[in-house]
C-alpha cells in the first residue's frame, strides 16, 4: 500500500458521502493512518441559513448549525470504525465545504483527501463546479475521488 500518515475524508451526512467515509476509512486501516473526518456546516444566523438553504436546496437541513454536523461526524466515526479504521478523529467547522476541505487537510497535513463524486455529472455541478473538482484543484496532497452515485 501508500506510506499514508494522515486521511482525511469530507462528508456531509449523505448515503453517498458515508460510503466515502468507508473507503477512506479502508485505506486508513490498510495504510495504519489516522482519519479525520470533516463536515463543514453554515451558522444559525438567519441570513446565513437563507444564504446556506439556496446554495444546497433540500439537503440545507444535514449541514446547518452545529448540533446537525456533531451528529453528522458521529455517524461517520461509527460508519468508519465499522470499515476498519481505527485512529479516527472529528472535526465539524463553519464554511463552505472546499475552504473547510482544504483547510483541514492543510491544518492536519494530510497525505490524501478522499471526497464522494457526488454531483459530478449534474447541470449545476458542471455550471457552477462540483466540491471533487474544485477540492481536486486547491488540494496540496493526493485526491481520491470515490466515486458515490451508484
Amino acid at each position: 500500500m501508500s506510506s499514508y500518515r494522515t486521511v482525511v475524508v469530507g462528508t456531509d451526512g449523505s448515503a453517498p458521502s458515508l460510503r466515502a467515509v468507508s473507503r477512506a476509512a479502508e485505506v486508513a486501516a490498510a495504510a495504519s493512518a489516522r482519519l479525520v473526518i470533516v463536515c463543514a456546516y453554515y451558522p444559525t444566523d438567519p441570513k446565513e441559513l437563507e444564504r446556506a438553504a439556496d446554495q444546497l436546496g433540500d439537503e440545507a437541513f444535514q449541514v446547518m448549525g452545529s448540533a446537525p454536523a456533531q451528529d453528522t461526524v458521529q455517524t461517520a466515526s461509527d460508519t468508519a470504525r465499522a470499515a476498519g479504521a481505527t485512529e479516527v478523529e472529528t472535526v465539524a467547522s463553519v464554511g463552505e465545504p472546499v475552504s473547510v476541505l482544504v483547510e483541514a487537510a492543510d491544518k492536519h497535513s494530510a497525505d490524501l483527501l478522499v471526497v464522494g463524486s457526488r454531483g459530478l455529472n449534474t447541470l449545476k455541478g458542471r455550471i457552477l463546479g462540483s466540491v471533487p473538482s474544485e477540492v481536486s484543484r486547491r488540494a496540496d496532497c493526493d485526491v481520491l475521488v470515490v466515486r458515490t452515485s451508484r
